[in-house]
């Protein structure tokens, strides 16, 4: 039996700057962390030859070229595993439609364990980059990069794509008092909507291939991007909110889908009481609504808020990691 634990992740800045439409053009860079809720993925050797996978429903296939699971049947093929084999999978937080990265922390949880289960070590930059090729190149998917390489290392980073479609992720070099600060004046509220990231992350793409105007918006989102990493690292954390803020005033630009009148009206109750910054996480419409306000404003923003669902969220060191192998 083998069990990978990925975390799912949380982003600052730059979203939307990891589709290729805009970075083969202009580069892109978002800031993201790594949080303490989970995709968990296990694999175990099935009595026959047969394959067995166990999600939001159950398929008990002979052939993989039968499972519907479109994400697992290409990571079984392009593992090359043909059967004998059982997969179950769990989430912390609900798997799609939330913002949190769930579908790519899944992608690369089952590549983590499926390796496993042939006895190969795989490292963080190889999980990062044969999950983008199975969602966005085999599943054709037309979402990011930067999911996939957040639930692969872990961490808090700046992560940045290049136009030759090199990933680079580096670390923020801070002192430790920063992070904590910045963790602790956090707030995440669930608003009960979710929806499916592709057809906003279509929209994003469209519009950034062919708009000069959405282009600049795009472009001043990753100068915002290279601005905070470098207030945080002179442990300037007093930015953090304000580059939030306009990093959230400038995504609602990009698509009219990004944003509506009721978020907005929960991002404009919620700066009422005391928020500095924040945004919807993920592609936009519905999911999480994070916040960056003084800690001892939480209370008062929840009251503003009463229906959304404060959901406790902390920073997560480490990304994808094998936690049981027997």
């Amino acid at each position: 039996m083998i069990i990978s634990r990925t975390p799912l992740r949380m982003s600052f800045t730059g979203g939307g700057s990891d589709l290729p439409a805009f970075y083969r053009q202009f580069g892109g860079a978002v800031v993201s962390t790594a949080i303490d809720k989970y995709v968990y993925v296990n694999v175990n050797p099935k009595f026959d030859h047969g394959i067995r996978i166990a999600y939001s429903k159950n398929e008990e296939v002979e052939r993989v070229s039968d499972i519907e699971h479109r994400l697992v049947r290409a990571a079984m093929q392009m593992l090359e595993i043909d059967g004998g084999v059982e997969i179950t999978t769990i989430a912390d937080i609900p798997s799609r439609g939330t913002g949190l990265g769930s579908s790519s922390s899944f992608t690369v949880g089952l590549l983590h364990a499926l390796s496993a289960f042939k006895g190969v070590y795989v490292a963080a930059e190889k999980l990062g980059a044969d999950a983008c090729r199975i969602e966005i190149d085999l599943c054709g998917e037309p979402i990011g990069k930067q999911d996939q390489y957040a639930a692969a290392y872990g961490g808090f980073n700046m992560i940045e794509f290049r136009p030759d479609d090199k990933v680079v992720v580096t670390p923020i070099i801070c002192a430790p008092e920063t992070l904590t600060s910045i963790e602790r004046d956090i707030l995440v509220l669930y608003t009960g909507v979710t929806r499916s990231a592709s057809p906003l992350l279509k929209q994003q793409s469209d519009v950034l291939a062919g708009s000069a105007d959405k282009q600049r918006v795009m472009r001043r989102m990753v100068e915002l991007t290279y601005q905070l990493r470098d207030e945080l690292q002179s442990n300037n954390t007093l930015a953090f909110g304000e580059i939030l803020h306009e990093n959230w005033m400038l995504k609602r630009e990009v698509t009219a889908g990004i944003s509506n009148p009721e978020i907005d009206d929960w991002y404009g109750r919620a700066r009422g009481a005391g928020a500095l910054g924040g945004k919807i996480l993920g592609a936009g419409a519905g999911g999480f609504l994070m916040f960056y306000a003084p800690r001892d404003s939480h209370r008062a923003i929840a009251a503003a808020l009463p229906e959304l669902r404060v959901i406790p969220m902390g920073f997560e060191p480490l990304g994808s990691r094998i936690i049981f192998y027997h």
